[in-house]
């Protein structure tokens, strides 16, 4: 029940309410970026499977400028990361924006991360599992290690989820979030901007 109807009802309500009572700091983090990105935007959007692989438009806060070298090519992401960008992404507010996905139906608050589509012909039968639910802003992964492990054992954790859906564990991914946030941990690899790409074996 919690799962199937109770869950949807949550992500709705909580998200709603969370994103009227953040807007000015939504606010204030889209005028920084404007400035910060020098002309590269303020969201980035890109296309990720949800629930049972359909295809959705994710939401972020854009984190980087769109700098490129001599060959047109984009600087590595360790270049173009802003200072505004590292904070934003340090603190995890480059998701707030997803609370409109949680609202519009996309995603949930806890739930797997939505990843690349191009994943998606690289799953094993059993990893594939991790899109009978809504894609999260957070989940069981992130709270165990997020970029610092795998991607098969992050997977293993997805699919945990998937097995173990409760109103108790989302509310424990909640708390361990929230001092994951606080404490800046597993943000990135080291010498990494972002997580290391999947090739259907790492």
């Amino acid at each position: 029940m919690y799962k199937n109807g109770i869950k949807r009802i949550l992500d709705f309500s909580v998200a709603l309410v969370a994103f009227v009572c953040i807007s000015p700091i939504f606010l204030g983090l889209v005028l920084f970026l404007h400035f910060a990105n020098k002309g590269a935007g303020v969201f980035f959007t890109q296309d990720r499977p949800g629930k049972d692989a359909h295809i959705f438009r994710l939401l972020k806060f854009k984190t980087m400028t769109d700098e490129r070298d001599a060959e047109g090519n984009l600087l590595p992401d360790a270049q173009r990361i802003t200072k505004v960008g590292r904070l934003v992404r340090s603190t995890s507010l480059d998701e707030l924006p997803q609370l409109i996905n949680v609202i519009k139906g996309d995603m949930s608050l806890i739930g797997p991360r939505p990843l690349l589509v191009k994943y998606l012909p690289l799953y094993t039968p059993t990893q594939m599992r991790r899109h009978e639910v809504r894609p999260g802003i957070t989940g069981w992964a992130q709270v165990n290690g997020r970029n610092a492990i795998t991607h098969t054992k992050k997977f293993e954790y997805d699919v945990w989820y998937v097995d173990h859906i409760s109103f108790a564990v989302d509310i424990k991914i909640i708390f361990m979030t929230i001092y994951n946030v606080l404490h800046r941990a597993d943000i990135s690899h080291e010498g990494q901007e972002t997580a290391e790409t999947f090739n259907g074996y790492n």
